[in-house]
């Protein structure tokens, strides 16, 4: 965003508002999709789509800021379309997988307040320490997409991960079936 519409309170005010509207949206999704029928496959799928909503900013992202500076040249604005068109969609999905996550773990209703209360702690603890990290560190280690890549890899990873644990668990019922 800085290298279009520099640094100002807009820009911040269009990231954060993005971001924050993205995630609400995120976590009202995913609280509903975990509903019906919550497993690892489902679950896992969040992760790989979070992935795959990463490689327009990866890939694009620099045209995409360029059409959008080009035709909405005031900060406020600008930031706010560019904010939309490259964080959006991969937090909208991002935030879907807290809830599902709460859906998972909790195992009865007594420890439903615990197990939620538990994950948001991580969730938070997790995004200060990103955006510490991100800030102090590691954009001034290595370029914007790298950081991008790591991020995908490790959303890839966790996705295969638990769709490879639907599988698993489900071949180990069938297993358990046979020999009872």
């Amino acid at each position: 965003m800085a290298p279009f519409f520099g640094g100002s309170i807009y820009v911040w005010g269009s990231i954060i508002t993005i971001f924050m509207l993205a995630l609400s949206i995120g976590y009202l999704l995913g609280g509903r999709w975990s509903i019906r029928s919550p497993n690892n496959l489902k679950y896992g799928s969040l992760f790989l789509g979070s992935a795959l909503l990463l490689l327009p900013m990866i890939f694009f992202g620099e045209a995409i800021m360029e059409w959008i500076f080009e035709h909405f040249s005031d900060p406020r604005y600008g930031s706010l379309l560019g904010a939309s068109g490259l964080f959006f969609l991969p937090t909208v999905v991002m935030g879907m997988i807290a809830p599902y996550s709460v859906r998972l773990l909790v195992i009865n209703a007594e420890s439903s307040g615990q197990t939620a209360g538990f994950l948001y702690f991580v969730s938070t603890i997790g995004s200060a320490l990103g955006t510490i990290m991100t800030s102090f560190y590691l954009v001034l280690w290595f370029e914007i997409n790298t950081i991008l890549w790591f991020i995908f890899a490790t959303y890839l990873c966790c996705g295969l991960s638990a769709i490879a644990r639907h599988y698993l668990a489900g071949n180990r019922l069938i297993l358990e079936g046979n020999h009872a």
